[in-house]
C-alpha cells in the first residue's frame, strides 16, 4: 500500500529506508500552519476543524509548504485528535491553547465513550484529503496520527498540560484501565494511518510528543507494550514508519525497540549520538532547534551546518527537533531547504 510507482524510490522513502540518496531529503513538522501567509489567508474563512473536514482546504494546506518551499514531503494537515472528534468526543481546538475536551476520561466507565474508529464512515474526509493532495504531488505524502500516551494526556487532564500529571496519576493508580485507555487509542491510531495509505500516504509519522515527560521505567512498563502493537500493526501497511516524542533523551533505546522505520529526534540529542544509541537499521530524523529560524541568516546558516556536520551517512531525513514556530519567516524555511540539498550535493561531487 502507499506504493506510487513514480515516487517509491523517492529521497524521503529511500532515505528512511536506509538507501543511498543523491542529496538530504528534508521536511518540517508543523510546516502547513501558522507560518505561512497563505495559510492565514484561509484561517480567515475556515476553523482548524473546518479545514480538516474539507477535502479541498485540507489537499490545499497540505499543498501549501511544498510549492513555497521545495521540501521533499509534504504532511497531511489536519490534527492528532480529529479522529477522536470523529468518533463522538466533544473536542475543541482552541487558538492559543490547543485540543480541550469538555468531559475527560478519567475511569473504566468513561471509556465506553471511545469507539472504535471506522474512517470510512467516521471521517470520509480524511481519505480523500489524502487522495485529493496525492492527486497534485510530485513527493510523497507522509500521513499521522497520535501516539497513544499523547492522546491519552489530552483526554484524561481535559487539554494540554506541561507535566501530565492527571494522565501519570490514572496510569500508575488504575494501570488495567490505562492500559484500555491505551489501546483503544492505539486502535484508532491505527485505523487512521491504515486509511491514510490506503488513501495514497507513503509514510506515516506517530507524534507520541509527550512521551517525554515520563521516566524510562515508566515508559517500558505502560506505555511501550502499546506502542510496539501500533508499530507490529503498521508493519503490515509496507511503508516507513516515523516515531516521535519531545525530551525524549532518556527514553531513546527504549524508543529504538519499539519497532519504528525512523526515529526524530529533538534537538536536545545530537545525531552522532542517537545513531550510536539506536539500532544501526534505524533512520534518523531531525534536529534544528526550531529558535534558530528565528534568526539571523547568518546564524541560521551556522546551526545548519552543525546539525548537518553530526548526520550520518545514510538513513538520515533533516527536520527540526519540533514543530515550525509560527513567527518564522517562511523564506527562513525555504533557505533551510537550499542549504541542506546543497551540503549533500556538493560533498559527493554530483554537482558543480
Amino acid at each position: 500500500m502507499g506504493d506510487d510507482p513514480g515516487l517509491i524510490d523517492a529521497p524521503l522513502l529511500r532515505a528512511l529506508r536506509g538507501e543511498p540518496v543523491e542529496y538530504i531529503p528534508v521536511w518540517f513538522m508543523r510546516q502547513a500552519g501558522r507560518s505561512l501567509p497563505e495559510y492565514r489567508a484561509v484561517r480567515e474563512r475556515a476553523t482548524l476543524l473546518e479545514i480538516t473536514h474539507s477535502p479541498e482546504l485540507a489537499a490545499e494546506v497540505t499543498l501549501q509548504p511544498v510549492r513555497r518551499h521545495g521540501v521533499d514531503a509534504a504532511i497531511l494537515f489536519s490534527d492528532i485528535v480529529t479522529p477522536l472528534e470523529a468518533i463522538g468526543v466533544d473536542v475543541d481546538i482552541r487558538p492559543g491553547v490547543g485540543p480541550v475536551i469538555a468531559t475527560p476520561v478519567r475511569t473504566s466507565r468513561d471509556l465506553r465513550r471511545l469507539r472504535p474508529f471506522e474512517p470510512a464512515a467516521d471521517a470520509p474526509w480524511l481519505a480523500e484529503a489524502v487522495r485529493l493532495a496525492c492527486s497534485e504531488l510530485s513527493v510523497p505524502l507522509i500521513g499521522f496520527a497520535g501516539g497513544p500516551f499523547t492522546l491519552a494526556s489530552y483526554l484524561v487532564e481535559g487539554g494540554p498540560s506541561k507535566t501530565q500529571a492527571r494522565a501519570k496519576a490514572l496510569m500508575l493508580a488504575d494501570p488495567a484501565t490505562w492500559r484500555m485507555l491505551l489501546d483503544r487509542l492505539a486502535d484508532i491510531a491505527l485505523a487512521s494511518l491504515t486509511a491514510q495509505v490506503q488513501a495514497g500516504a507513503q509514510a506515516v509519522q506517530v507524534f507520541d510528543s509527550w512521551i517525554g515527560s515520563l521516566s524510562a521505567r515508566h515508559y517500558t512498563a505502560h506505555v511501550l507494550p502499546v506502542v510496539r502493537r501500533l508499530f507490529d500493526g503498521l508493519a503490515a501497511l509496507g511503508v516507513p514508519r516515523i516515531y516521535f516524542g519531545l525530551g525524549t533523551g532518556h527514553l531513546l533505546e527504549a524508543i529504538g525497540s519499539a519497532g519504528p522505520d525512523a526515529v526524530g529526534l529533538d534537538w536536545r540529542v545530537p545525531l552522532d549520538e542517537g545513531r550510536l544509541r539506536l539500532p544501526p537499521e534505524v533512520a534518523l530524523q531531525g534536529n534544528l532547534d526550531p529558535v534558530a529560524c528565528l534568526a539571523p541568516r547568518p546564524v541560521l546558516e551556522a546551526e545548519v551546518a552543525d546539525v548537518l556536520a553530526q548526520a550520518p551517512g545514510r538513513g538520515y531525513v533533516f527536520n527540526l527537533g519540533h514543530g515550525v514556530p509560527p513567527e518564522t519567516d517562511p523564506g527562513s524555511l525555504t533557505h533551510v531547504v537550499e542549504l541542506v540539498h546543497a551540503h549533500r550535493t556538493r560533498r559527493e561531487g554530483l554537482a558543480p
